[in-house]
């Protein structure tokens, strides 16, 4: 009897596991189709030759891998492109825990509603028009030019356009959402209990929100990190339009070689050296904000 009752438990978990596997395929086989597939092409074209679709003789190489090294301008638009990852990153940790903390905890429902729909407006734009909209603010005699000299008659033009800051002020505007986003869903799942308990028993509210709230948040923080930075460090769009000629980044080395040069290989090529620094950063910064949220604990 104890058999049959055992063989029946197993059969049935047998059968909810294939329930599973069908529920789950379908995403599965696109992730495949749209992701994996592409990516293999792309590996691909990194090993061949720059002069392939000339001669359309397929020859295998590592010399775009090579190009690299080779060529010193590229190690220092990478490591541009990452430390513009890390700035626009930490600007939207530091803007969007807050702003997700008050969000979830100081707005009521209603005006909760209307500003959760105010941060997620910009995923319902073009980023074409959300690029284009800061030209207009920040280009010479724009909207801000015209706003400080309104504050300060004779100020003259601010010349933001065609800098860093500029860049940086259109990805922080772009990935602030997503940070946001996370932080907020991070604190909404905070107990009210536990902030309660730890004020009941004298904690000021610094100490309340460095020893409970922050390490409550950090994984929010840390999606929104990689959902921020990894975007980010390949970007070429904002970087073109507001940073002008100090715009040139990484990615748009890539970018030029896949549109403008027609050199594929060698764009796949910085392509996967750029998501393999990207990659080592994630594995590296992973225990350090574990041991960090320990010792906040």
């Amino acid at each position: 009897m104890t058999g049959a009752i055992v063989e029946n438990r197993q059969s049935a978990d047998r059968a909810s596991a294939w329930r599973g596997y069908a529920l789950v395929s379908p995403a599965y086989l696109w992730l495949l189709l749209a992701v994996f597939l592409p990516l293999s092409a792309m590996v691909y074209f990194s090993f061949l030759s720059s002069n392939v679709f000339d001669s359309g003789s397929a020859q295998f190489t590592l010399g775009n891998y090579l190009s690299f090294i080779r060529r010193p301008v590229y190690p220092i638009l990478l490591w541009r492109s990452v430390l513009l990852g890390i700035i626009v990153t930490a600007l939207c940790c530091f803007i969007g825990l807050f702003a997700g903390l008050a969000l979830a905890r100081a707005l009521p429902g209603r005006a909760r509603a209307l500003v959760f729909m105010l941060i997620l407006l910009p995923f319902w734009t073009s980023g074409l028009v959300r690029v284009f909209s800061w030209v207009v603010v920040l280009r010479t005699g724009g909207v801000l030019d015209s706003f400080v000299n309104w504050l300060v008659p004779g100020a003259g033009p601010t010349g933001i356009l065609y800098t860093y800051t500029a860049i940086v002020i259109g990805l922080v505007h772009a990935y602030l959402p997503y940070m946001i986003i996370t932080c907020y869903l991070s604190a909404l799942a905070i107990d009210d209990s536990i902030l309660d308990a730890a004020r009941s028993l004298g904690a000021t509210w610094p100490r309340v929100f460095r020893r409970v709230v922050l390490p409550l948040m950090l994984p929010g923080l840390g999606v929104g990190a990689v959902l921020t930075f990894v975007p980010v460090v390949g970007s070429f769009m904002e970087p073109r339009l507001l940073g002008g000629r100090s715009g040139t980044v990484f990615g748009t080395i890539i970018e030029d070689q896949f549109t403008a040069v027609f050199n594929w290989p060698l764009g796949a090529a910085l392509s996967f050296i750029m998501l393999a620094v990207v990659l080592v950063i994630m594995a590296i910064s992973a225990p350090l904000l574990r041991d960090r949220r320990e010792m906040l604990k």
